[in-house]
C-alpha cells in the first residue's frame, strides 16, 4: 500500500507540473533543440510512442526509467539523417551494478557541414569556412524500485560552439515506467530538459568602438557586447503501450504517448509494432500537433531484425520519415546486448 501511494503522489506531481507548464507556453523562446532531437531506429519509426515500453540504451533518451527493464549491458550506435543536412550521431551503453540499479552513458553529436562565414560588413561571406560544433553528453542512473514500477534519471551536459562563441549548460530528465496488473498494459511518464537559461559568450562579442562624446583622436574603446539568454526545450510526457495480441508466433503493440511543451503547442503520438517470432519486425506511427506547418508531425514508418548470436542479441532497425519542406528523413541503429 505504501509503495502505491508512493507511486500514486509522484504521478499526481507530475500532472500538476505539466499542467502549469502547457499554461505557461513561450513560442519561440527557446534554445539547445538539440535536446529533443529523436534518436534510434525503433523510436522513430514508431513517431516517439515509446514511453511505457522502452527499454536499454535507447531508454537513455526517451525514458530513463527503462534502462534497468534489461537485465545485462547493452550498447547502440544511431544515426540518423535529419533535415537541413543535418546528421545525428548517438552512442550509448547501459551496465547493470547488481541491486543498485543500471547505470548508462550516452553521446549525441550533430554534424552540421560547413558553413561560410558572414559579418555586418559582409553579409553575402567572407570566404571563410566555419564548423559548428554541437553535442550532448548524458549520464543516466535507473532502477527497478517494485516489480512494477521503474525510475530512471539522466543528466545532460549541453555544448554548442561556433568559433570564439559558445554556450553550456545541464538539463536533467527524470522518468518513470508502470508494468500494470492488466496483461501487457504499461504506462510511462517523463519530464525533460529541466534545468536554467543559457547563454552565448566568447570572445566573438568583444568589440572596439568609438562612442560620439569621445575624443576623435583617441582610440576605440573595448566593449563587451551580452547576449540574452535562452531557456530549455523542457516537457512532460505521458505515455501508455498494450500487448494487443501475443502468440508463439507473432505479437502486436500499439502505443501513444502526449507531449506538452513549454516552446510549441501539444503533440500526441501513436505508434504500432508487429513482431514475426521476436525476429523481424514492421512498425509504423504518426506525430501530430496543434500548431499549424509544425517541423516535427508527420507519419513514420520503419522495420527491424533480431538476430541471436548465441547469448548475444543483435538488433538492426531502419525508419524512414518524409517531410513537406526538407529531404525525408532516414535513421539506422545497430544495438548490441549480452
Amino acid at each position: 500500500m505504501r509503495k502505491s501511494s508512493i507511486l500514486l503522489s509522484v504521478l499526481i506531481i507530475f500532472l500538476c507540473i505539466g499542467i502549469v507548464h502547457a499554461e505557461n507556453k513561450r513560442i519561440g523562446v527557446v534554445g539547445a533543440l538539440e535536446l529533443r532531437l529523436p534518436v534510434g531506429g525503433r523510436a522513430t519509426a514508431l513517431g516517439g510512442a515509446v514511453l511505457a515500453d522502452v527499454t536499454g540504451t535507447e531508454a537513455l533518451f526517451w525514458n530513463p526509467a527503462g534502462a534497468s527493464a534489461t537485465p545485462g549491458y547493452e550498447a547502440v550506435f544511431s544515426y540518423g539523417e535529419y533535415i537541413a543536412d543535418i546528421n545525428i550521431n548517438y552512442f550509448a551503453v547501459t551496465a547493470p551494478t547488481g541491486g543498485i540499479g543500471t547505470i548508462g552513458i550516452s553521446a549525441k553529436v550533430l554534424d552540421l557541414g560547413e558553413w561560410e562565414e558572414t559579418t555586418e560588413s559582409q553579409p553575402e561571406g567572407t570566404g571563410v569556412m566555419i564548423d559548428p560544433n554541437f553535442w550532448v553528453l548524458g549520464l543516466t542512473y535507473s532502477r527497478q524500485m517494485t516489480d512494477r514500477v521503474y525510475f530512471g534519471s539522466t543528466f545532460n551536459y549541453v555544448s554548442e560552439n561556433v568559433e570564439n562563441t559558445s554556450a553550456n549548460g545541464f538539463a536533467l530528465d527524470f522518468g518513470f515506467q508502470y508494468v500494470t496488473p492488466v496483461q501487457g498494459l504499461r504506462f510511462g511518464v517523463v519530464l525533460k530538459s529541466i534545468g536554467p537559461d543559457m547563454r552565448f559568450d566568447g570572445a566573438d562579442f568583444e568589440r572596439k568602438l568609438q562612442f560620439e562624446e569621445d575624443d576623435p583622436n583617441a582610440n576605440p574603446k573595448p566593449v563587451r557586447l551580452v547576449s540574452a539568454s535562452f531557456e530549455l526545450p523542457s516537457n512532460i510526457m505521458f505515455g501508455v503501450s498494450y500487448k494487443a495480441l501475443q502468440t508463439d508466433m507473432y505479437s502486436m503493440n500499439v502505443s501513444s504517448d502526449l507531449q506538452l511543451n513549454n516552446h510549441s503547442d501539444n503533440e500526441y503520438r501513436f505508434g504500432g509494432e508487429f513482431a514475426y517470432k521476436e525476429m523481424f519486425f514492421l512498425r509504423g506511427g504518426i506525430i501530430g500537433c496543434g500548431q499549424e506547418n509544425y517541423l516535427f508531425s508527420g507519419i513514420t514508418f520503419g522495420a527491424g531484425v533480431k538476430v541471436d548470436l548465441g547469448g548475444t542479441a543483435l538488433n538492426f532497425d531502419y525508419s524512414y520519415i518524409p517531410t513537406d519542406l526538407f529531404d525525408n528523413q532516414n535513421w539506422f541503429s545497430v544495438r548490441l546486448g549480452f
